[in-house]
């Protein structure tokens, strides 16, 4: 051990991995459903191993910080422009409502308790659960004009709060929203999603828009009905355009062709039909036998990402695209999923489809190819990040975040962490805007924002492993329930705010309870309540508002007591 200890010393990078190996791997142990995460298991084996005095300089965490921050903003940076707009305005001012209350909640629970300015912080980043809070805040200590002794106590302060209210914040915040929400608004939340729902068309028949939770399947079949013989394929499509039945391939007498609507099909020849399973079922007693024919059936097929450009189709309706030009010429193509801000939307006829949303669309590649051309940009699979286009972004915002003004005697600054934020909420918008460069896989922007916050944590935690348990010792019962009243107060001024003051869906209220207090794991369990992907339409815009603004709450809770 002694060994060990001497070689972490000597080599900190180590204890840094040490940290988030052991990090992961506690975070991800579950106890009654429930798990700690990777940031609070991080944080614990950060403190643990700090218990052997090993000094890691602070570069790595403000390299790895940054890094994080832009990601968290890239992410979100679609959303939180598109609330900006009037038909995001209810949503952006019902995520401010709530992240003010948390703001405020806080403050008052610091005065109430004579919480010292690092555990205020803290208090605020746990419960509320935004663990970006802890780097905002410790920058801002950084820069108050107090003793470098007082500094270093407020900043060990910060990540026992944190420890103390962050389990609460997470575990609370998901029992509370989907058990104790509905009971509040009175409503029964399944039926209520339903009834929206069937409001938005889910389930209707219409040209160009299908439920995204079947399967899409392309079937042979020997033509044998009478009434289908002479006919041409636009006939037969025809015939069954409620269905949306496609014929993708044929076999016409023993020669493989592609479709054409003007293609005439006789007795005997072999068409290949692309659409649901169960509607394929529902129909081949009326085309003919089904045969194992690969040669008709081995054609390109595709499933692909397209991120929505077109303004044509932007702030559009599933329906109204499925009525239009663009809609027309959607044939053979049948949308799979729909995805905004990296959430699933439910897919219905009255589904408003968003600058920046990914639909994944599925057909014949020719078919794909034409849709995707018209709706906006093929997002094609690669492993290939953009890093200039990081790397500038986050020069750029580091470089505004460190310009400074001074109100009286109080330095103010975004800070390069705020900066880096902001920059990240910019070129997320820009890349939505003009999909052709700044790609960032998905992998690789989990990198950044996981392993981007770990990292800091571990070091964080490294740092303040010699005061963590004395700190504990010191915070006392009363930092956990001010915990719980920081986690819970806003989440119920949340839902009444949405019921009487905004007149959301109790659903969608729900969901952006959730987004605004930047829960995710909140919004499957609510999903899981409602049976229904509803709730998931108030969480990206409240999602990408609330997480910049409780990020800025860190600075803004420091100076209020600093």
């Amino acid at each position: 051990m002694e060994w060990l200890a001497s070689t972490l010393r000597q080599y900190p990078e180590l204890a840094v991995f040490l940290a988030l190996g052991l990090g992961y791997f506690i975070g991800k142990q579950k106890f009654k459903g429930f798990s700690l995460g990777a940031v609070t298991g991080t944080l614990l084996a950060g403190v643990l191993i700090g218990q052997l005095h090993i000094t890691v300089s602070p570069n790595v965490k403000a390299v790895f910080f940054l890094m994080f921050l832009f990601a968290v903003g890239y992410g979100v940076g679609p959303q939180f422009f598109r609330g900006l707009k009037s038909d995001g305005l209810s949503q952006v001012l019902f995520a401010l409502v709530l992240c003010l209350t948390c703001l405020i909640c806080t403050y008052l629970a610091a005065l109430f308790l004579h919480f010292p300015v690092g555990s205020a912080a803290g208090l605020l980043s746990g419960a509320c659960t935004i663990s970006a809070v802890i780097g905002v805040a410790s920058e801002t200590i950084n820069q108050l004009a107090i003793p470098v002794k007082q500094k270093a106590a407020y900043l060990n302060q910060i990540p026992v709060a944190y420890a103390v209210t962050y389990i609460f914040g997470t575990a609370g915040a998901v029992w509370f929203l989907p058990s104790m929400g509905p009971k509040l608004l009175g409503v029964d939340l399944p039926a209520a999603c339903k009834e929206l729902e069937a409001k938005m068309g889910a389930g209707q028949p219409e040209p160009g828009v299908v439920s995204a939770y079947t399967g899409l399947v392309v079937r042979a079949y020997r033509l044998t009905n009478p009434s289908l013989v002479g006919k041409t394929v636009a006939e037969i499509e025809a015939r069954f355009a409620s269905q949306r039945v496609y014929v993708d391939r044929l076999r016409l007498g023993g020669k493989v062709v592609d479709t054409k609507p003007d293609l005439v099909v006789q007795a005997g020849d072999v068409v290949a039909l692309a659409s649901y399973r169960e509607e394929l079922l529902e129909i081949e007693k009326d085309i003919g036998p089904e045969l194992d024919d690969r040669e008709v059936l081995d054609f390109p097929a595709e499933h692909l990402d397209v991120v929505i450009t077109n303004k044509a189709v932007a702030g559009k309706t599933l329906k109204e695209i499925a009525d239009s030009e663009i809609g027309r010429q959607g044939r053979g193509v049948f949308i799979r999923k729909l995805t905004r801000g990296g959430v699933e939307m439910p897919v219905t006829l009255g589904t408003e489809i968003d600058r920046g949303d990914v639909l994944t669309l599925a057909g014949a590649r020719v078919d794909v190819d034409r849709v995707a051309k018209l709706a906006g940009y093929a997002e094609r699979p690669t492993d290939a990040t953009d890093m200039v286009f990081v790397g500038f972004g986050i020069l750029l915002g580091g470089l505004i975040g460190a310009l400074s003004f001074k109100i009286g005697a109080i330095p103010l600054s975004l800070s390069t962490s705020g900066g880096a934020l902001m920059g990240g909420l910019g070129f997320g918008w820009l890349r939505s805007v003009h999909p052709t460069f700044g790609r960032i896989p998905g992998p690789a922007l989990w990198v950044m924002n996981s392993v981007g916050l770990t990292t800091f944590i571990a070091v964080v935690g490294i740092d303040a492993g010699p005061e963590f348990v004395m700190g504990l010792k010191q915070a006392g019962i009363g930092l956990f329930f001010a915990g719980v009243f920081v986690t819970l107060t806003p989440l119920v001024v949340g839902i009444y705010a949405g019921k009487y003051l905004f007149k959301m869906h109790p659903g969608i209220i729900l969901g952006a309870c959730s987004g605004a207090r930047a829960v995710t794991a909140a919004l499957g369990a609510i999903q899981d309540a409602a049976q229904s992907k509803v709730p998931a339409l108030g969480y990206t815009v409240t999602y990408a508002v609330g997480n910049t603004l409780l990020i800025i709450w860190g600075v803004v809770i420091v100076l209020l007591l600093g």
